[in-house]
């Protein structure tokens, strides 16, 4: 359920400045966008496990408020990591 430590590093990789970017807002984004995708498929699945879903609007949550501040700052890089992620949100963009 969880996601291993060599998926971690190559998403921060993928989406950070360096291997060892893990603090930028892509890298977490990216980072948390895989997580919810695991927890969703749980889930569907496991549809009374109520610690899970908890867990899973946590992230949704987090995500949310990280985009909202990516969308502040650096709205270009907010389109690009959306548009590359294949986050569907309400909002327009």
């Amino acid at each position: 359920m969880a996601i291993s430590k060599k998926e971690k590093e190559e998403i921060i990789k993928q989406n950070g400045s360096s291997a060892k970017d893990t603090g930028s807002v892509n890298s977490q984004v990216a980072l948390l966008t895989a997580e919810i995708t695991d927890l969703t498929n749980h889930v569907k699945v496991n549809k009374k496990d109520y610690a899970t879903k908890r867990s899973l609007y946590r992230k949704v949550s987090r995500r949310r408020s990280l985009l909202t501040y990516l969308k502040k700052n650096d709205l270009d890089e907010y389109r690009a990591l959306v548009k590359k992620l294949g986050i569907r949100l309400s909002e327009t963009i």
